[in-house]
């Protein structure tokens, strides 16, 4: 049996793990709380993994979404651990935060959530000078004379929206196009990819996509968070919109006090718990081409990415790993 069937078959059937085998110790009974999309799924069974195997605990974890499991801490002070709360979608966190209750532990996304403008790095290989927007504005024809714009309803389009007039897009010879959904705008970053064309467009991340098409951000200004609120409104006035690129989004794991008090050995990994972005996009890029489980994503972060997560625990988690890893 492969290391990753056997690092798989551990999370799936932990009852006969190594870990269990010498009791749950100290550290108990644990929830996590799984956000319902590849990437929340795949940090839950990450950490799920760790704390049963390395700590002794017993870990259940809980399907949830980032407003009902704000709602949960809030009102039940479960689940002790929840990895990727996007702050941003989340506005009761702070709160929590505020009261003491909950405790941010660490940045799940090392580099929070992206979003921008970039050029496939095959472009920015070849003309380093489009890595400026100052640089693509003075040579349009180099990335298509064409900006991927975000489909109506998102909150990327108003930004977009208000940066092309900023930026004066159009009478720079730059044709925004607004592509009619998030499917039609990966796609069309693929299709660049296929035929080695230009492109520049919006995207984010960490995603599959940039995962599976290495892409590289365009310089198009310094934050300004005060002047991105600004820009973020849909029909703004023009006098008062202005250059800033895009705020990285804080995206957090979040764990109760309780727990923190509790476990504090346990508590001290999920302190460490922090994925490189470059990690995350190419896990979930691996997810998705292999039609991959959560469990299955985490046995390819763990045994991709072991010195990563050896880094995370203690002495004492980290031998019992090794017996697996």
């Amino acid at each position: 049996m492969s290391v990753k069937k056997i690092i798989t078959t551990a999370m799936l059937v932990a009852s006969s793990s190594l870990a269990h085998a010498g009791g749950h110790g100290k550290c108990g009974e644990v929830s996590v709380g799984a956000m319902g999309w590849a990437s929340g799924e795949t940090f839950a069974a990450i950490v799920e993994f760790v704390l049963e195997q390395g700590y002794g605990c017993e870990v259940k974890v809980v399907p949830t979404d980032t407003v009902p499991a704000v709602t949960s801490l809030a009102e039940n002070g479960q689940p002790d651990v929840v990895p990727e709360v996007w702050v941003n979608s989340a506005p009761a966190y702070p709160g929590l935060v505020d009261k003491g209750a909950v405790i941010t532990a660490s940045n799940v996304f090392a580099s929070g959530g992206e979003e921008g403008w970039w050029i496939p790095s095959y472009l920015a290989e070849k003309h380093p000078e489009l890595k400026t927007l100052d640089g693509i504005l003075a040579n349009p024809d180099l990335v298509g004379g064409r900006f991927h714009n975000c489909p109506v309803g998102w909150g990327c389009r108003n930004v977009n929206d208000n940066l092309k007039v900023v930026h004066g897009l159009e009478g720079k010879g730059i044709e925004v196009f607004d592509h009619g959904s998030g499917a039609n705008l990966a796609a069309s970053i693929a299709s660049a990819y296929e035929d080695k064309a230009p492109w520049f467009g919006y995207y984010w991340g960490p995603t599959a996509v940039l995962g599976n098409y290495p892409m590289t951000k365009v310089d198009i200004g310094k934050v300004d968070p005060a002047q991105h609120a600004i820009n973020q409104v849909e029909g703004q006035d023009p006098s008062k919109l202005g250059v800033s690129g895009f705020p990285a989004a804080p995206v957090v794991n979040a764990m109760t006090a309780e727990f923190a008090t509790r476990a504090p050995e346990a508590a001290d990994f999920v302190k460490k718990f922090s994925i490189p972005n470059e990690v995350i996009s190419a896990f979930l890029a691996w997810k998705e081409k292999n039609n991959a489980s959560a469990d299955e994503a985490a046995a390819y972060v763990l045994t991709n990415h072991t010195d990563l997560v050896m880094g995370m625990v203690n002495d004492s988690a980290r031998q019992k790993l090794k017996a697996l890893l």
